[in-house]
């Protein structure tokens, strides 16, 4: 249906063609107009007609010239934003299937939408796309793609996530490679289902999609004790991670030696586990699946270190930190709180063990209030640090819906929330940033 213009820009070109608020934007360049990915694609282009429908009902052909990629200079109703399209799978890994009940609703919202993937990279199954938004896919040229691959092996791809449409995933991979279209891909690894065997032939099938293929994390399954109903799996532990990177090291030489790519990245929880130490900084490439969590400890590390160098401070007066942390990553902070700490300053991280979701949970991300008052309400300290994807974007809220003003109301010192970045690090352990 026509999406409603609310708001024109100004001396834009739009403003220039005499469109205003309340016409509405029918078609362009002869095609409707679904969602927003259709109206950046179709008005990227230097020359295309517009079919506008205004108030009074009259209609017009608007012909537009630009350069590309050039704005209009509208913003459409909101009703040009639909919902996120529902995932159809019931996946025997699915973080969503484990969580508890009587959390807030939007902690329950499951999304499998590939314009997610293209505009914020959210990984997608392609299980729910139809033969017909595959094609529009192909005809808007939507690039790079986050793809959850899981395995290539048709039956056991259905027993993971569920759905008979599992099946098709290399048939689809292929059809997007054909068509010109990138995309990133994902396997969370499930052991004893799509590790061993299956996941070698997993990545030699990614393999023959290079270059359209441009990456593969392996990324360990999330396990939280909410599992009624779900099959057993095991969790990765310290041999199982060293087994796994000990057989990735020489395929990525393999690869970087035949594509100029090492192509499949583990993720640093895999190295957190093991014990081993992380890639140098050029071993992550141009770091394609940094969100995924695949190389985020490098890159903090590295910019902790340029942060040190910019900003630095060579002393403080006398203060007590604590760092509250999940506990996989927390060896590895602490030998970094030992290494840049000025002389002055005194940090102990404390791990916190996650016993809201199950002691398998170990990232800080998943740390809930009550979880952090509980373990630190004993601890001495001038400071608590705690970083920023431990609550909500709005900044209010943990994923328990403790409020961050009350944990600090619980807390036996100052909390203080840091941005995830090695400069972040930097400034609170260093004094530079007043306590928020």
């Amino acid at each position: 249906m026509p999406s409603a213009i609310t708001h024109v820009q100004p001396g834009s070109i739009a403003d220039r063609l005499g469109l205003k608020p309340g016409d509405l934007l029918d078609r362009i360049a002869g095609e409707p107009i679904i969602d927003q990915i259709d109206y950046q694609a179709l008005t990227a282009h230097s020359r295309f007609d517009m079919n506008v429908i205004h108030p009074d009902g009259s209609a017009v052909t608007v012909h537009v010239r630009k350069r590309d990629w050039e704005p209009l200079g509208v913003t459409l109703d909101q009703t040009i934003v639909s919902e996120p399209r529902p995932c159809r799978n019931h996946c025997v890994f699915c973080f969503i299937d484990q969580m508890p009940p009587g959390m807030r609703k939007t902690l329950y919202v499951k999304d499998d939408d590939w314009r997610l993937s293209l505009m914020m990279g959210n990984y997608i199954t392609m299980t729910n796309i139809s033969d017909q938004e595959l094609d529009r896919i192909i005809r808007r040229k939507v690039s790079p793609l986050f793809i959850s691959v899981q395995c290539t092996d048709p039956e056991m791809r259905v027993k993971l996530l569920r759905n008979p449409r599992a099946a098709r995933i290399m048939e689809d991979l292929t059809l997007l490679k054909d068509s010109g279209i990138r995309f990133h891909c994902q396997v969370v690894l499930c052991p004893g289902w799509n590790d061993g065997d299956i996941l070698m032939k997993t990545l030699r099938d990614l393999e023959s999609l290079v270059p359209a293929a441009c990456s593969v994390a392996l990324v360990p399954i999330g396990l939280t004790r909410y599992r009624e109903g779900l099959p057993y799996i095991k969790p990765y532990d310290k041999a199982m991670a060293q087994q796994l990177l000990d057989a990735i090291r020489p395929l990525q030489e393999e690869y970087l030696q035949r594509l100029g790519t090492r192509f499949v990245f583990p993720s640093d929880e895999f190295y957190c586990l093991s014990g081993y130490p992380l890639p140098r900084d050029e071993e992550y490439e141009d770091y394609p699946q940094i969100e995924n969590g695949v190389g985020m400890l490098r890159m903090f590390e590295t910019d902790l270190r340029y942060a040190a160098e910019d900003y630095p401070v060579e002393e403080t007066p006398p203060r007590r930190l604590v760092i509250a942390c999940g506990t996989s990553v927390a060896p590895f902070l602490q030998q970094l709180a030992d290494q840049y700490a000025p002389r002055g300053t005194t940090i102990t991280v404390k791990p916190i063990i996650n016993r809201f979701f199950g002691e398998t949970v170990t990232v800080s991300g998943l740390i809930t209030g009550q979880d952090l008052t509980e373990q630190c309400r004993d601890v001495e300290a001038d400071e608590i640090l705690i970083v920023r994807s431990m609550i909500r974007s709005e900044g209010d809220l943990f994923l328990d819906d403790m409020t961050v003003e009350e944990a600090r109301r619980l807390l036996p010192a100052p909390l203080r929330i840091t941005e995830n970045t090695g400069e972040g690090f930097w400034r609170a352990i260093s004094g530079l940033e007043d306590i928020q």
